[in-house]
């Protein structure tokens, strides 16, 4: 296994049903929020749009993401918040790694 891959007991949480083609993810839920680990190997975007707050870690790869019309690059050990409510969007490349927490307790549902 490689540093940056998550290990078994991660992905042995319920696989999330992602609406992103290329974009796999694992749920960890509570009633206050959500967590997502997620990873991508090939480059995908996700289209813009909005939702609660969000917290997120990458870590590997790098994500372009524009929040409130301005786009930065995150890369390993950088941290992203994003307010409730605010438009955003973002490119992720191939060797994505990330955790991020949805203060949606609801965000994505558990793939069937």
């Amino acid at each position: 296994m490689k540093s940056s891959e998550f290990p078994d007991f991660v992905r042995a949480l319920p696989e999330a049903d992602l609406p992103f083609e290329g974009l796999r993810g694992w749920l960890l839920q509570s009633e206050s929020g959500q967590v997502l680990f997620n990873e991508a190997d090939i480059e995908l975007t996700v289209p813009e749009h909005s939702h609660g707050c969000q917290w997120g870690v990458v870590i590997a790869g790098k994500i372009d993401m524009t929040i409130n019309g301005q786009t930065q690059t995150y890369t390993c050990g950088d941290t992203y918040f994003i307010p409730d409510g605010m438009r955003h969007q973002a490119r992720i490349y191939p060797g994505y790694r990330a955790v991020d927490y949805f203060a949606d307790r609801n965000r994505y549902r558990i793939k069937c």
